[in-house]
């Protein structure tokens, strides 16, 4: 595997990295659609775990660790790239310092909670499911997609949340951008359910791959490819 040659793997790797990055930028916006209360990130953040699970599925846990640590490590540097411009002094003719500060002027502690909600989702999204698959032998696509989903969204959902907002927003306005948040995203995970399968399915036949993770070594922290 680790010598073998992929067509599409560094096209979703880069979707799925795009994802991300603009779902951090678009997370700073809190919006109101029908009855659901939540961050503007929400709209496009469940996409990168749809990549997740396709990444996963098709390629293995292992593979899929990999494009998780440089998404987070891209997540970081575009942060810390923000935070630096925020702080650094604006030209003397230009007047929009402040909006600047109130869109893009990240705080530590939003960058923390991203980057931890991110990382502890995204690696259970991809534990769980490369477990399933070797429970069910390769069945029930649908039942590991969204199983391992529903808990990975509901940790990222909760970390994110409660870290970056505890003691900012009220409590009550807390849960409900939890519960709006949780039910949307999973939800969408369900909807896109058939592209799922259309897309492993196509990928699975292109790459003539369809990985298990037998004796694979589960550490996040594993630099091992």
């Amino acid at each position: 595997m680790e010598n073998k040659k992929y067509h599409y793997f560094d096209i979703i790797m880069a979707l799925f990295v795009a994802v991300l990055l603009i779902s951090n930028i678009a997370s700073t916006k809190i919006l109101v659609l029908w009855k659901f209360t939540f961050d503007g990130g929400t709209l496009l953040f469940p996409l990168s775990y749809i990549f997740g699970d396709i990444l996963t599925e098709v390629y293995g846990y292992r593979k899929s660790r990999r494009v998780i640590w440089i998404g987070f490590f891209c997540a970081g540097l575009m942060s810390l790239v923000l935070m630096l411009v925020t702080v650094l002094p604006p030209a003397s003719d230009w007047p929009f310092q402040e909006a600047f500060e109130n869109i893009l002027g990240l705080t530590p502690r939003i960058v923390l909670a991203s980057l931890i909600a991110y990382a502890v989702g995204e690696f259970s999204n991809s534990y769980i499911l490369a477990k399933l698959k070797i429970k069910t032998a390769g069945k029930f696509l649908w039942l590991r997609t969204i199983g391992s989903t529903l808990i990975g969204e509901g940790l990222d959902t909760i970390l994110f949340v409660f870290i970056a907002f505890w003691g900012i927003l009220p409590a009550s306005l807390l849960i409900t951008i939890f519960v709006s948040n949780y039910i949307f995203k999973t939800g969408f995970e369900v909807l896109l359910t058939p592209v799922t399968y259309k897309v492993v399915k196509f990928l699975k036949k292109k790459e003539d791959e369809d990985y298990y993770d037998h004796d694979t070594n589960f550490n996040p922290f594993s630099a091992k490819n």
